[in-house]
């Protein structure tokens, strides 16, 4: 121990690169090891600690930087960097560096901001997410310094206490509706009958406090130190300021209340949301607060290794914790993976820690992960829309990397169920895309332990080209056209040649439907190789789609040809029409047409197909905004900076210009004229930037203006055809009100149907019944709810994933769809999924 604390102490000293061990510069690594490996922050607080015994000075500048560092974070709204500084802080007054009032001060602000915030008549309620952000930092320091707390400012610590204890007493219990992971916690009102994030939190610490502090999932290092370390010199920490409380509002609900709702909760968004996937024994062993401290790890190491994966999963399995949690770090990993709206990061990533996890711990943790997807798929049918995609692409991805290895004989009896049935949907969607991941002959094999599972494979992906010339194919004047187009293309005959043709020799002799049919699957066939292929056909003769395409009409035939053409891919339509719509072929609202067009209405709750065609052309929309909104503000830069050099350059030219010179022995007004010119030429370049700068920043703002109308029109299209649709199948209010009531429709009728032919089918040899129909007896435990209460049950979920995913979008134009789509003509049910993806109050839905 003393050559470690050694060796720390002489980081710098005598180094001809650093100089002078009296700079403390050389030891600010320590700060940023404290934010990148927060897990480590008891060791690093009592470094700093042992650091301040031998210098002083240096203790107090970087409790100095520190006040610095967070009042920056408070200013610029940095949740993770004002959450690891307390944390930080807390660990230095451990270690004597700070002295306990002035944290406490720290923590009086926050928790004054707080409570002004949640105040009714000073402050502005829909904000309370900062206040709830701040309350949390409190707590969050109390198990790594509770203790010194108690012991050293009791009388302090405890008015902290009474001040949190009352602003949880006046702040709105925080709902999770419209953000849970499962439809009936929603439906049962869990989420506002269970104690939220915060409360959950307030509980943990006061068992905490009970047991005198002490717990064991938080190090303690300068307790080693204790002796040395009270010899060292306490430093105050400077005053800090919360940010400004935003405006008061006259009323506490309506759309201008929701509106800054969403924009506070995105800003100060929700850490976690347990997702309690395993019986409790599994975690049985730890204290409440355990859990807490435990996620906190697990949460800083993936944020802050977000970029090395292996040693990510290296960190996650040694934590510094005395017990097992296999359990709970898988528990956390999926609850962020599933977080809605939105998982911290992308979901490749967590797919990556999780195969790392299986290889880092071969022995513990694939069991763990396969019990999580067992469990997870047992209630797959009340699994959130958006949840359910993300474990299907992730669980795909997974199986991937592990040779495709999977039980799928537990899963045989899914082929009992009805087509429409969530796990059999859930099966059918994770081959397809393992087939996406692989190849179709390859998936086959990984299911040849249920062989019978076959059936859910998707088709081969071959092309569906009407005008291939197969042997016995009768050979027709179409298929002429589609050879003598494709003859054109090989001969490289340009675009502008090819619409001649077009609309001079196949137009005016076939009609519209034949031409363009004939045209797009043969430009279709052509790019079919790959996707190198389909680009080129579109960057060379997309201007031959656009001019027989040139309405929405005729683009949402043209979307129905890709369909047709690749019928035997799913993947393939998808990208086809993603391109399309790139390359503005089609347009977004054609595809919202096309998808709530008869055919696809019937596949909402048996495919994934029209939803992710739907899914990619709304989030194309929406990144064509939020790229334009980036360059508009990075132009709005370059036009401060255009003018600031205009103006200098100006300066410069006026100063030379008001000058006296004396050219030919006369004064004269003005700079020598050799030095003028420069002057001039660099004033009018400088000024002819900032006016070209200016245009293009004109340019843009038209085009965002524009984009934003299209976005409009296009979420009033999407929530029209959404409430049409619901409205001709959804059953009368007075039978469903609830998801529930829907679910339960027709289950009686189906139990007792099921009941009857359970005895059927007995295999007279052995007594017992046949495997087929032990899987149909479970199968008829698993689903009981029919064709038409499930496809409103998904499309349902549909409508809340889409509403809370683009949330952002939908709030601006929020007066426009109240008035034109959310009137009292809707089905309530339909209104409460938007409200619920909206998170508006439920007590809306009845005045809207």
């Amino acid at each position: 121990m003393s050559s470690w604390r050694s060796l720390i102490l002489r980081i710098g000293d005598k180094c001809p690169e650093y100089g002078s061990s009296s700079d403390f510069k050389e030891h600010i690594f320590l700060l940023q090891c404290a934010e990148q490996l927060p897990h480590k922050i008891p060791l690093y607080g009592t470094v700093v600690g042992l650091l301040n015994l031998e210098n002083e000075d240096v203790g107090r500048k970087i409790v100095e930087n520190i006040q610095i560092n967070f009042q920056n974070a408070l200013d610029s709204e940095s949740c993770d960097r004002i959450r690891i500084l307390m944390r930080l802080l807390t660990s230095m007054m451990c270690s004597k560096v700070l002295q306990p009032v002035s944290l406490v001060v720290v923590f009086e602000t926050l928790l004054s901001s707080a409570a002004t915030t949640v105040d009714e008549e000073k402050g502005n309620p829909s904000w309370q997410a900062r206040g709830d952000f701040y309350v949390a930092c409190i707590l969050s320091c109390l198990p790594w310094g509770g203790s010194e707390f108690f012991e050293q400012v009791p009388d302090e610590i405890e008015r902290v206490m009474v001040g949190i204890e009352a602003y949880l007493s006046i702040r709105r219990h925080n709902s999770d509706t419209g953000l849970s992971f499962f439809d009936d916690d929603d439906e049962s009102g869990k989420g506002s009958s269970e104690k939220d994030f915060l409360e959950d939190l307030w509980d943990r610490i006061q068992v905490l406090s009970s047991t005198g502090w002490k717990l064991d999932s938080v190090p303690r290092p300068h307790l080693s130190f204790e002796a040395q370390l009270v010899a060292g010199k306490s430093h105050e920490f400077g005053p800090i300021n919360a940010p400004d409380q935003p405006e008061p509002l006259s009323q506490l609900s309506g759309v201008p209340y929701g509106k800054q709702k969403h924009h506070a909760e995105l800003k100060y968004p929700q850490r976690i949301r347990r997702l309690n996937i395993f019986p409790a024994s599994k975690t049985e062993d730890m204290q409440p607060i355990d859990r807490f401290i435990v996620e906190e790890y697990l949460l800083d190491v993936l944020l802050f290794l977000n970029g090395c994966r292996k040693e990510c999963a290296s960190y996650m399995v040694g934590l510094p914790v005395p017990f097992r949690y296999e359990y709970l770090m898988a528990e956390t990993i999926f609850s962020q993976l599933l977080l809605l709206p939105q998982p911290p990061f992308k979901p490749i990533y967590y797919t990556l820690v999780i195969m790392d996890l299986c290889k880092a711990l071969p022995g513990a943790f694939p069991a763990v992960v396969a019990g999580a997807v067992r469990a997870l798929f047992e209630k797959i049918a009340d699994l959130d829309m958006e949840c359910r995609t993300r474990l299907i692409l992730w669980f795909s991805h997974h199986l991937s990397n592990f040779q495709f290895i999977w039980p799928w004989e537990e899963w045989a009896y899914v082929l009992d169920l009805p087509k429409w049935a969530p796990q059999r949907v859930f099966v059918q969607e994770v081959l397809e895309r393992e087939v996406r991941l692989s190849y179709w002959d390859k998936v086959k094999q990984s299911v040849e332990n249920a062989p019978a599972l076959e059936e859910l494979l998707p088709p081969k992906g071959s092309p569906n080209f009407n005008y291939s010339m197969e042997e016995g194919k009768e050979r027709t004047e179409q298929h002429a056209l589609s050879a003598e187009l494709s003859n054109k293309v090989k001969g490289r005959q340009t675009a502008r040649e090819i619409i001649s043709w077009v609309e001079e020799s196949v137009l005016p002799h076939h009609g519209l439907e034949v031409t363009l049919t004939m045209v797009v699957q043969t430009l279709l066939d052509i790019g079919s190789k790959s996707f190198t292929h389909l680009i080129t056909v579109l960057e060379r003769y997309g201007q031959v789609i656009a001019r027989i395409c040139h309405d929405q009409d005729k683009q949402i035939m043209l979307i129905a040809e890709v369909s047709s053409y690749w019928k035997n891919n799913a993947q393939m339509t998808a990208i086809t029409i993603d391109r399309m719509m790139g390359y503005r072929l089609i347009s977004n609202l054609a595809i919202v047409r096309w998808v709530f067009s008869s055919a696809n209405i019937e596949q909402f709750h048996t495919s994934d197909r029209p939803w992710e065609v739907l899914r990619n052309a709304v989030s194309k929309t929406y990144n064509r905004i939020s790229d334009l909104r980036k360059e508009i503000l990075s132009l709005q830069k370059n036009v401060l900076s255009a003018e600031e050099a205009a103006t200098k350059a100006k300066a410069e030219l006026d100063a030379a210009e008001s000058k006296l010179t004396l050219v030919d022995g006369e004064p004269v007004l003005g700079e020598n004229p050799a030095k003028m010119k420069p002057l001039k030429s660099n004033a009018e370049k400088t000024k002819e930037e900032e006016i070209s700068v200016r245009d293009s920043l004109e340019a843009k703002e038209a085009l965002l203006a524009r984009a934003l109308d299209e976005n409009e029109a296009l979420f009033l299209s999407l929530y029209q055809n959404f409430s049409n649709v619901l409205m001709e199948r959804l059953p009368e209010d007075s039978k469903a009100q609830t998801l529930r009531a829907l679910k339960s429709i027709q289950a009686d009728e189906m139990v007792v149907d099921l009941d009857e032919s359970s005895e059927m089918d007995v295999d007279n040899e052995n007594g017992r019944p046949k495997k087929s129909q032990s899987n149909g007896e479970k199968a008829s435990k698993v689903h009981n709810v029919g064709d038409k209460e499930q496809w409103c049950l998904s499309t349902l979920g549909y409508v809340k994933a889409f509403s809370r995913q683009y949330a952002s979008e939908i709030w601006p134009h929020i007066e426009k769809l109240d008035a034109e789509i959310f009137s009292e003509n809707v089905h309530p049910l339909f209104l409460k999924a938007v409200y619920s993806g909206l998170r508006r109050p439920v007590s809306e839905v009845s005045s809207s």
